[in-house]
């Protein structure tokens, strides 16, 4: 993209360029200024080529002319937008232009104060455009709610939040899914890159995963993007963050912890809840934990986690995961971001929820869910039944909360695997859901114009 300054008096000038490859459904997930694949005399040549298009049709504003250009580096149109972009802020944080200013001034008939040769690229900069959207399902599938918890990393140096919701915020199926564009600004790629990770650990919200892996993988690290990128790297679409051995012992380990601390806090206030004693009480704990990201289809395989002599004002813990030996430094609490020193590597840890045996908690951007019990409890589970499992072969569930714009079959239709039945809109989306298989239709639940919820049967087969 390359963004374009025009005003009424027949001058125009170019403001370099943006790089958006990184994206699904033709819509944009991360965009970044300037492109590590431009060089200079590729910059000039479609720079010129855009004000000469913009200047031979008249345009005066704030624009953006897109193009596409090939491995050799041959370029060609692809389309005009006669608008102020999404990503305009990286322009502005390279350039240090007010493209809305600007956009204001051409609007009200003032010639531009801006040459070309006023025009420079100053660092690297970074947007990651926040959704309120599940990115395990086709990297992106709109969700609706309240926004019971958020909290944006301003505090983080070179970054700037763009957004218009806050903590409390109703998201409704009526509007585009984007809360945020979250912007980061570096003397260099590499430390926009690496401000943008510490600022995704840091921020509190619900869809950050994608994002925050995206910004680890080795190819995007390295430029190494094409429109195709999401697809190649996440072949059988995006599974959350791989961990390895060491994060996932630490994740465990850490998981553990918060829960032996909220166990203790109990049994100070039940032992002597107006005293001060806890000072002085230490206590051991042994869990098994199980770690319920891993494949639902293979056994859930339990760790044994040893914690010795807690105490409620100790900021340093040393325990054992399957022998693993782990020494964690911090403020361990249930709060928005703990920032803990793990074997003398920082850890960036957001707990999100917990129940009587199970602990939410997000790292890089993922949400991870762990299974601590007791021994004793343990030992009870194998008396536990299984939850009976839906047949989704014989049903059309809604994927997300949203509005029904068509139903294409009626009861009694024959329909093949693949055959669109139902069409549900939300976020300014529509999405054609399909017969999972040969049937006969039993049953239609919607009808044109109805909202559904998430995982309601829309359509059954016999």
């Amino acid at each position: 993209e390359i963004q374009l300054l025009c005003d009424k008096h027949g001058n125009g000038i170019y403001l370099n360029e943006r790089e958006c490859s990184i994206q699904r459904r033709n819509q944009k997930v991360i965009e970044e200024a300037p492109s590590s694949f431009v060089d200079p005399e590729l910059r000039r040549r479609l720079g010129e080529e855009a004000v000469q298009l913009a200047l031979a049709v008249g345009y005066d504003s704030a624009g953006t002319v897109e193009f596409l250009v090939d491995s050799q580096k041959k370029h060609y149109f692809n389309e005009m937008n006669t608008r102020l972009q999404v990503e305009h802020p990286i322009t502005e944080e390279i350039t240090n232009i007010d493209l809305v200013q600007q956009m204001i001034r051409i609007a009200y008939g003032h010639p531009l104060n801006i040459k070309q040769n006023d025009v420079h690229i100053n660092g690297w900069s970074f947007e990651s455009r926040v959704y309120a959207e599940d990115p395990y399902r086709g990297f992106g599938i709109p969700s609706i709610g309240r926004l019971t918890k958020y909290e944006e990393p301003l505090h983080i140096q070179g970054i700037r939040c763009d957004s218009g919701i806050r903590e409390g915020s109703e998201i409704s199926i009526y509007y585009d899914p984007m809360i945020c564009k979250l912007i980061s600004y570096g003397k260099d790629r590499l430390e926009a890159l690496n401000r943008m990770e510490d600022a995704l650990d840091n921020y509190v919200t619900n869809n950050l995963s994608l994002l925050r892996d995206i910004f680890g993988e080795e190819n995007f690290r390295a430029g190494n993007i094409t429109t195709k990128y999401l697809y190649k790297t996440y072949p059988e679409g995006f599974k959350g963050a791989s961990l390895s051995d060491e994060e996932k012992i630490a994740v465990i380990g850490i998981a553990s912890a918060l829960k032996a601390y909220k166990e203790l806090t109990n049994f100070i206030k039940l032992k002597s809840p107006k005293s001060s004693i806890g000072e002085k009480i230490t206590k051991d704990f042994h869990f098994i934990t199980y770690f319920e990201h891993e494949d639902p289809n293979s056994p859930k395989k339990p760790y044994t986690v040893e914690i010795k002599k807690i105490s409620p004002h100790n900021n340093t813990i040393t325990f054992n995961v399957n022998g693993n030996k782990l020494e964690i430094e911090g403020e361990l609490k249930f709060s928005s971001v703990l920032h803990l020193i793990v074997n003398n590597k920082p850890m960036s840890i957001q707990p999100i929820s917990k129940s009587v045996d199970e602990i939410s908690i997000s790292y890089k951007g993922s949400w991870f869910k762990l299974k601590v019990l007791p021994d004793a409890c343990h030992d009870l589970l194998k008396y536990m039944k299984e939850r009976p499992k839906i047949d989704t072969s014989k049903v059309v569930l809604a994927p997300m909360p949203g509005a029904i714009k068509n139903v294409s079959v009626k009861v009694g239709d024959t329909v093949g695997e693949g055959q669109e039945v139902v069409i549900i809109e939300a976020m300014k989306m529509q999405n054609s859901l399909t017969a999972p298989r040969l049937g006969k239709v039993k049953a239609i639940n919607c009808h044109v114009g109805s909202t559904v919820d998430k995982n309601d049967v829309l359509v059954e087969f016999e």
